[in-house]
């Protein structure tokens, strides 16, 4: 079993390495390049949705700190495979619950998971566009309470969040 939980921890950091590498293609203005992208988180996605029949949450208990990340970003981009997503966010809800996963990293799954389902978000983390060249969130449930519901999480207020954007 440890032999299989090493694996697995080694096989989702290099999902996410990979992801990460590849990530500039999403929004590309090359169709074959896009299509690269959902193909690689379609598989991810895919083989996330194994790992959660096999082993739940990979927590960081199971599978370390980077591990651990690795398989939340992977669910994150899950855009097209909204029944992950949810699985995900279930299995993360329980995890966060029983102290083995983080609440910040929940949020970000649960606003992206409302977002594609076509919901309004909660922590304001999911970005609709640019206006005036400033980010713009997607529709929040409270926009009043933005800042305070992402602090509840660890999550910086939302200028501070989108100015590390406008530098990039």
């Amino acid at each position: 079993m440890a032999h299989a939980v090493a694996a697995l921890a080694v096989e989702l950091t290099e999902m996410a390495a990979a992801d990460h590498q590849s990530a500039v293609r999403a929004n590309s203005d090359d169709p074959a390049e896009q299509l690269a992208w959902r193909r690689l988180t379609a598989q991810h996605g895919d083989r996330l949705g194994e790992i959660m029949d096999e082993y739940g949450w990979p927590t960081e208990e199971l599978v370390g700190q980077e591990a651990s990340r690795a398989a939340w970003l992977i669910a994150q981009h899950a855009d097209r495979q909204l029944e992950v997503q949810r699985r995900a966010l279930h299995l993360m809800q329980q995890a966060v619950s029983a102290g083995s996963a983080g609440p910040r990293e929940l949020a970000f799954l649960c606003d992206r998971t409302l977002v594609n389902e076509g919901r309004k978000q909660i922590y304001g983390t999911q970005i609709a566009g640019v206006k005036d060249g400033a980010p713009v969130p997607w529709p929040c449930e409270e926009p009043e309470r933005m800042d305070e519901l992402r602090a509840e999480v660890g999550i910086e207020p939302f200028d501070e969040y989108v100015a590390k954007f406008a530098m990039a």
